[in-house]
């Protein structure tokens, strides 16, 4: 099931300062009409707005017309949805502690990993 904002195009007057006003995944979806299916956005919503920071972090929007920085953010939240679309979180490793903890990476010498069962083990025999 996809969600889709509504069919009309994207009021861009201030467009950056009304994204800044938004909280929830969901509105950043609506406001710039971007369809989304439910069941990726549960299961990926802080992954994906995190991409999307990393991916706006490169551009500049300075001196640009409103019109034209909505249609670069859409495309961008579009660009950062499907990466979760079609691969897991896992895959990306977009948050410190997944790239810190990465099996496919050596671990860094110094640093032990205690895997929290093996702790919680201790205090369940005492």
């Amino acid at each position: 099931m996809n969600c889709s904002a509504d069919s009309r195009p994207i009021d861009a007057t201030d467009i950056l300062a009304r994204l800044k006003g938004l909280s929830a995944a969901e509105e950043f979806f609506a406001v710039l009409g971007v369809s989304y299916d439910p069941k990726v956005l549960n299961v990926s919503r802080l992954h994906i707005m995190k991409r999307v920071g990393q991916y706006l972090a490169e551009e500049d929007f300075s001196g640009l017309p409103d019109q034209v920085i909505a249609a670069r953010v859409r495309a961008t939240l579009e660009r950062a949805y499907e990466d979760f679309a079609i691969s897991s979180p896992l895959t990306h490793r977009v948050f410190k502690v997944l790239k810190d903890h990465d099996p496919n990476k050596p671990a860094t010498p110094g640093r032990t990993f205690v895997p929290f069962d093996s702790v919680l083990k201790r205090f369940g025999k005492e």
